[in-house]
């Protein structure tokens, strides 16, 4: 099982969290995903290391997406759901 850390734009609120789930839940070997709100992070666990696939996932869904380099909070930026 592998985490993958990713930095989540423009997510703002519980629907965003909906979203981003919904978004990532039916891809290949996704076990988990666990949403940050208010530090825009998802983590998610699957069966391999793989990270393109969630990061397009996400942009295709109006999020921008990257992998967590352990920084700073990204700053939320547009996209997302209709509150953001």
């Amino acid at each position: 099982m592998s985490e993958i850390k990713l930095a989540v734009s423009g997510m703002t609120c519980g629907s965003c969290v909906k979203h981003v789930t919904g978004a990532l839940k039916p891809l290949d070997g996704v076990e988990d995903v666990s949403v940050d709100l208010a530090a825009g992070k998802v983590t998610v666990t699957r069966t391999t290391d793989k990270a393109d696939d969630l990061i397009a996932a996400l942009i295709e869904d109006g999020y921008p997406a990257q992998l967590d380099a352990g920084g700073a909070a990204q700053v939320k930026q547009g996209g997302g759901c209709c509150c953001g």
